[in-house]
């Protein structure tokens, strides 16, 4: 199963302290010299060229269900550990694969048509003008806590029809799941199990009334267009409220990490970031290549269930399969110099993976893309002169391999 090309000097751990904080010489060494590598203290695979990711995403022998990777983490543990956990994630669209993923995908995507997303530009205006309302003054702030979270939080909840206010229950336990769902999760696997099913079973319990609410009184928002959904059979109980919870979880996870990452982008390319004030119009441009440069979400995996040849290596059915979008999007066979930073580039050309591809295509893409759109726009109308603190340093969530932002951004204006 390993791979027989040595990486001379060159750590080759994912999820070894160094290449966490710093994974782009890691990417340029696999996407160079072995562009499917068998990594030994992960048991899983990594594919970093651009071509073969896209292709990975294609083949249907790597299939989304990726509770059964969950599983190989749980072994050695009492079922009921991690049972509410286990049960729920099944029936999320994005551990389902083929028609059994379109079915569920479709109801919930009722909310996300670009009349619906369009919508919510005024709420995104809206919110985001508040949160700088409210630090202006000060001249300081980190942006990580004060407006990168709080922004996706209470967009999301607008959508979905959720209370705002109940937006640290939502990061406690979006902060939970993400801790299990990564392989440098940085503490015992009894511990992060246990965490993670009693969350899963809080947030169970948070959602079930609302649904209850929305059968008695219908409204227009996502989640009551899943009760409809789940009314007229289209999805089962354990569907609706296992969606909703990855509604939750991955919109706001996601988005608040690529905001971050975003405005320390430009803040850290002061002749980009000039630009984009000359030329406001560019803003869009501007985030498509902050998702490209510097992604939220690496990797994701895919579980072989069948063998697979790649590039002369072996997969072998069961084998877990990372897909590096962050390396395929820095592939210069895709990307003309892609390690550098260019607001100016045309993504019509070779388009980033970030959001992934093909039927598992991020389908918050949309709304991601309006509120980092929006906030952009209105932090450099808002805050002129805005730069990072040279006083306080920026600091990196917990690393994480398939997770990446800020948990501390100081800036100043």
């Amino acid at each position: 199963m390993q791979s027989t090309v040595a990486m001379v000097g060159m750590d080759r751990n994912p999820v070894s302290p160094q290449n966490l904080n710093n994974p782009i010489p890691l990417y340029h060494e696999l996407r160079e010299h072995e562009p499917v590598h068998w990594s030994e203290p992960l048991q899983a695979w990594f594919v970093t060229r651009h071509e073969d990711v896209v292709a990975c995403f294609r083949e249907p022998r790597l299939s989304a269900e990726r509770w059964k990777f969950f599983e190989y983490q749980i072994q050695g543990l009492e079922p009921d550990t991690i049972r509410e956990f286990m049960e729920t994630t099944r029936d999320q669209m994005v551990m389902r694969a083929g028609p059994e993923h379109t079915r569920v995908r479709r109801q919930a995507g009722a909310g996300f048509t670009p009349m619906k997303l369009e919508e919510m530009r005024a709420c995104i205006h809206h919110t985001m003008t508040e949160l700088l309302e409210g630090v202006r003054e000060r001249r300081w702030m980190n942006l990580a806590q004060e407006i990168s979270y709080p922004l996706p939080t209470r967009v999301l909840a607008e959508l979905l029809g959720v209370p705002a206010e109940d937006r640290e229950r939502f990061r406690r336990w979006s902060d939970t799941l993400a801790e299990f769902a990564t392989p440098a999760a940085g503490s015992s696997m009894l511990g992060v199990a246990r965490r993670a099913n009693q969350a899963m079973m809080e947030m169970k319990a948070y959602f079930l009334p609302l649904i209850e609410q929305r059968r008695a009184h219908p409204t227009p928002d996502v989640l009551g267009m899943m009760v409809q959904a789940e009314e007229l059979g289209h999805m089962s109980a354990g569907e609706l409220v296992a969606n909703a919870i990855l509604l939750m979880f991955a919109g706001h996870t996601t988005t608040t990490d690529q905001l971050s990452n975003c405005v320390h982008d430009l803040l850290t390319h002061p002749e980009q970031l000039q630009l984009l004030r000359e030329e406001p119009e560019r803003v869009r441009a501007a985030v498509e290549e902050s998702v490209r440069f510097h992604p939220a979400v690496p990797f994701v995996f895919r579980v072989a269930i069948a063998d697979v040849e790649l590039r002369g290596q072996r997969i072998h059915a069961g084998d877990v399969v990372f897909l590096g979008m962050a390396a395929a999007n820095r592939d210069p066979r895709a990307f003309p110099e892609p390690d550098r930073f260019d607001i100016t580039r045309d993504h019509t050309q070779h388009r980033h993976l970030s959001f992934g591809f093909g039927t598992h295509h991020c389908m918050g893409a949309g709304l991601a893309r309006r509120e980092l759109e929006t906030g952009i726009t209105l932090l450099l109308e808002h805050l002129p002169g805005l730069r990072l603190d040279e006083t306080r340093p920026p600091r990196l969530k917990c690393h994480s391999l398939n997770f990446r932002g800020f948990d501390v951004l100081p800036v100043r204006w």
